[in-house]
Formats: C-alpha cells, structure tokens, sequence
C-alpha cells in the first residue's frame, strides 16, 4: 500500500509539472512567432509610413522653395544706374530704396555683411501688399513667417516683441498688411545701421567712379 500510494503520488507530481513545464516551452515558440511576425510587420509598415512621410516633406520643401526663388529674384530688372541717379542716392535712403537699380546695389552691400534678409524680409512685404487673392495671400504670409519672423529661421530679422506678438496673433487671418509694422522696422534698422556704412563701402564708391568714367567717355 505504501508503495502504491508513492507511485501515485508520483504521477500525480509529473502530470502536474508536466503541462506546467510545457506552457513556458509553447508560451515562448507562441510568442517568438508572434513577435517575429509583428516586429516584421512593424519594421515595414514604418519603413514605409517613414519613405511617403519623407517624399511628401521633400515635395512640400520643393514647392515652398519654388515660390520662394520665383517671388524673390536674385536681382531685380532694370537698367543701369545713370550717374546722376547714383549720386542721387547719397541724399536720402528713400531715394536708394525708390528705384530697383539703387536696391539691387544696396542688397548686393548687405550681402557682403551678412544681412541680405533685411532687405530680402522687406521685398517680400511689398510683394505681399499686391496680393489681392485670399489663397495667395496666406501662403505668402505664412512663406515669409517662416523665412524671416519664426525664431527657428536662419534668416530671422531683428523685431521687437511688440512686434512678433501682434504678427503671431493676425496670422490666423492673415492680411497683405500684416507685416506692415515689421516691415517698418526692419527699414528704420536699415536706414540707421547699414545705409552710412552702404554710402562710405568701396562698392558704392568704385560704382559712382564707374559711371564718371563711361559719362566722360560718351
């Protein structure tokens, strides 16, 4: 009795250890399965999500860029300066800025020290006052936004918080007159800080000997 009482409770331990030592053996292949599977499907699904997601910011980076090389030439069109349109320019900084000749000189200076986008900043605006187009004119707001208000831009133009706030608050409804106060701004900086140092560069000095000379010559 004693022996068979032994016996059974033998098999009563191996059948209870057995299905219990099994599980972790099947629970384990189970998931390995299920795992290589998922990790398979996540790993291309994202690769794929990851390949669309990056064509359609590279077409998006594309088109803004367009509009922007489009919007913004590298020069304006327009004759040479006559020397006395030139010389003109010493007199005030409305009349450098008035002609497209006496722009294109003074960009080609900022250029030099670095601060092309003030200039830049301030023919978008005046780009954006044509506007008349309630499409045309939020995405041009939001271009120059991005190119010359948003702190994250390279290209950021110095603007007080005044400024930056009541910008940030119109741009929900943006008007071609939104930048108007910035555009002020950024024109006063550049009256004040680059146009003495545009009047006294060798660039504009070595022009007005330029056009003296072809002026003598005909």
């Amino acid at each position: 009795m004693g022996s068979e009482r032994m016996e059974m409770r033998k098999r009563q331990v191996c059948t209870a250890q057995g299905p219990a030592a099994s599980a972790p053996g099947q629970h384990g292949v189970g998931n390995r399965g299920s795992n290589a599977c998922c990790f398979c499907w996540c790993c291309c699904c994202s690769c794929s999500c990851l390949t669309v997601r990056n064509q359609e910011e590279q077409r998006l980076r594309s088109t803004s860029y367009e509009l922007r090389t489009e919007d913004l030439p590298t020069c304006e069109e327009s004759p040479a300066p006559a020397l006395e349109e030139a010389s003109a320019w010493a007199q005030s900084f409305d009349k450098l800025m008035l002609t497209p000749a006496g722009r294109n000189a003074f960009r080609e200076f900022l250029r030099t020290e670095f601060s092309e986008e003030n200039m830049l900043f301030w023919m978008a605006c005046e780009e954006l006052k044509k506007e008349a187009n309630k499409a045309v004119i939020e995405e041009k707001a939001r271009i120059i936004y991005e190119d010359y208000v948003s702190i994250l831009s390279p290209k950021e133009v110095s603007l007080d918080s005044r400024v930056r706030e009541t910008i940030n608050r119109s741009m929900a409804e943006p008007s071609p007159h939104i930048f108007d106060d910035a555009q002020l701004q950024i024109y006063t900086l550049m009256h004040r800080d680059s146009y003495p140092r545009f009047m006294n560069s060798a660039l504009y000095k070595d022009l007005l000997r330029s056009l003296s000379e072809k002026a003598v010559e005909a």
